[in-house]
């Protein structure tokens, strides 16, 4: 396996409602950040991941449109998941495993507040047995709850609109680029059954196994940052990984939470605030899909 970090992290500004925006507008300052922090331009980079949800953004194929904030002519390599930003930098660590190239972009963008994210969400879930319940994310949040034996939560936590970029680097590269790279000791995903009815959800089995894939417990964690929408799910998510203490996130900028989460404990490190960090990233109803990042000096 090569050696790759986390070289640069750049968020759009947090709580951000109302962006009047395209997409690929909102990301363009975002990617240019990423990139002037070490140095770099686009035509270094080896291969980019985007992530975004056309549910959301309402049209059919609308990920292509924001490639433009990446320069993507002459063409590029480039890749797309329908996920939140942290599946797409683990997609560019395993691009650069293959050992082509050196440099990698991951990015993500959400604009929640053009969408009903009840209904967005709802109409992505099973088809047959789920959708047709109009199941929304506080309905999964109550549910969970009070499997918990936790107040159930009075309302969802409040969507907003974003963007983030991260940028990789392998091995000698990734020493280039920046003093202090966030290697990635460890990273894995995981995912529980779809269905909320079959599995226990009071405890995330996936988040347990991709931690423990993932090394969490293998030396101690000086800060971790978790994507969590309501407490009960901070609680659960520090049972599964062993943990004491984690951030969340005051809002919810779906799309970008999780790449924002493992972006920021990949940033603690690079500035020198810790040297060993965890990274979380979550999707699907009740904690389903579970993404864990471990990053070390």
């Amino acid at each position: 396996m090569r050696d790759v970090a986390v070289v640069s992290f750049a968020p759009s500004e947090p709580g951000l409602t109302g962006v009047e925006e395209t997409e690929t507008q909102l990301l363009f300052p975002v990617i240019n950040e990423a990139l002037a922090k070490i140095g770099i331009t686009r035509k270094d980079i080896g291969f980019t991941c985007s992530a975004s949800c056309d549910y959301l953004a309402g049209a059919p194929f609308a990920f292509v449109q924001t490639l433009e904030a990446t320069g993507a002519w002459p063409p590029i390599s480039e890749s797309h998941v329908e996920m939140d930003g942290a599946w797409a930098l683990y997609e560019a660590w395993v691009r650069l495993q293959h050992g082509d190239v050196d440099v990698a972009l991951a990015f993500s963008s959400g604009i929640c507040s053009r969408a009903d994210i009840r209904e967005v969400l709802s109409i992505q879930l099973d088809p047959y047995y789920l959708a047709p319940l109009w199941l929304d994310p506080l309905s999964f949040g109550r549910l969970q709850a009070e499997a918990v034996g936790q107040e159930p939560p009075t309302q969802a936590p409040a969507y907003t609109d974003a963007a983030a970029a991260v940028v990789l680097a392998a091995g000698d590269r990734a020493r280039e680029l920046v003093d202090r790279p966030a290697w990635i000791a460890g990273i894995d995903h995981r995912t529980d059954a779809h269905y909320p009815g079959v599995r226990d959800l009071s405890k995330s089995e996936s988040a347990r196994i991709a931690g423990q894939q993932a090394g969490v417990d293998k030396a101690p964690v000086d800060v971790a940052y978790l994507s969590a929408q309501y407490p009960h799910e901070g609680l659960i998510l520090m049972d599964a990984l062993g943990l004491t203490h984690g951030y969340g996130l005051a809002t919810n900028p779906l799309m970008v939470s999780g790449l924002i989460q493992v972006g920021t404990a990949a940033d603690a490190v690079i500035k020198g605030d810790a040297n060993r960090s965890v990274g979380h990233a979550s999707a699907g109803p009740c904690l389903q899909q579970n993404l864990v990042a471990v990053f070390e000096a």
